[in-house]
């Protein structure tokens, strides 16, 4: 296994739409457990394949963060969202130290295949609900600050700014 670059905002490949995996192989499983010792280094709770520079329908989601036990999420849709919209905050392996109130589902119904190809049903709820909509939407290539209030956003304006400059600095031209 090995250790992933988690790429920064705002490298484009966050804000690309993934592609649907149509075989689950060798390589997607290697990509599986890559991106497993990854988000396990960066202590996260969730990672998408687009965060380490592949744009493919693959998520990681921790469903019992205490016993470390990633669900690999392959071509997952949300079926069903259950309740109102709840405030809750959020951060991102891709933004480091920043953190901002997210309105999300508290519930729902998710789809996926699993590294064997086996079509599963998951039901969640809580911090797991949060970020299963957090990691597919970095499927979309959506943010979490897309999603935050007018004056959240202008709180992180400064930031993110930053964040842009630094990454101009390391990648000129583009």
């Amino acid at each position: 296994m090995a250790i992933l670059e988690i790429r920064k905002y705002p490298d484009p490949v966050l804000r690309e739409t993934a592609r649907p995996i149509t075989a689950i192989d060798a390589k997607i499983r290697q990509l599986a457990a890559d991106m497993i010792e990854t988000m396990r280094s960066a202590n996260g709770v969730g990672l998408a394949a687009s965060q380490v520079g592949i744009p493919v329908r693959l998520a990681l989601v921790d469903f019992d963060p205490e016993k470390r036990d990633p669900r690999v999420l392959i071509n997952p849709v949300i079926v069903k969202r259950f309740g109102r919209r709840e405030l809750g905050e959020e951060g991102c392996l891709s933004f480091p130290d920043l953190r901002s109130q997210v309105k999300r589902s508290p519930r729902l119904l998710c789809q996926a295949q699993d590294l064997r190809g086996e079509e599963l049903e998951y039901e969640v709820e809580g911090l797991t609900a949060r970020a299963v909509q957090h990691e597919l939407d970095h499927l979309d290539g959506l943010l979490f600050v897309d999603k935050v209030g007018p004056s959240d956003r202008q709180s992180l304006r400064h930031d993110l700014e930053e964040m842009e400059q630094a990454y101009a600095a390391l990648h000129p031209g583009g």
